[in-house]
């Protein structure tokens, strides 16, 4: 049935795919703490209390769709949105399914070792 709309549904299949990317809670979640910036794994294991394992498959995820990029820093791989318009995205969906923003701070009081964590911490 789709291959005869094919030539009206193709324009659509580069946003279809960007939505697909955005259904996972988790890789909303990451989307939302590297809204202020670039973080490391280690940062984002702290705020999300999940296992880092589990975090840089979504990384993965998002990094193969074009979303993050990575920076290497001696044995930290700090992550960045590479592709900003998607907060607007994020927003208009906050918009339609309002809730209660989740607290960012550091579940359980678990603390990123990261050197950009620690020197904040510090000054």
């Amino acid at each position: 049935m789709i291959d005869e709309y094919s030539d009206v549904v193709q324009p659509y299949t580069a946003q279809a795919q960007l939505l697909k990317l955005l259904t996972h809670p988790v890789r909303l979640a990451i989307l939302n703490l590297l809204r202020d910036g670039e973080h490391c794994v280690c940062h984002l294991e702290a705020h999300l209390g999940l296992r880092q394992a589990y975090i840089s498959q979504q990384l993965m995820v998002l990094r193969e769709a074009g979303m993050i990029q990575d920076r290497r820093d001696g044995w930290n791989v700090f992550y960045h949105v590479t592709q900003p318009g998607v907060f607007a995205v994020l927003a208009a969906v906050r918009e339609l399914v309002p809730q209660a923003e989740p607290a960012m701070d550091r579940p359980g009081g678990v603390d990123c070792p990261c050197p950009k964590c620690n020197s904040a911490a510090s000054s």
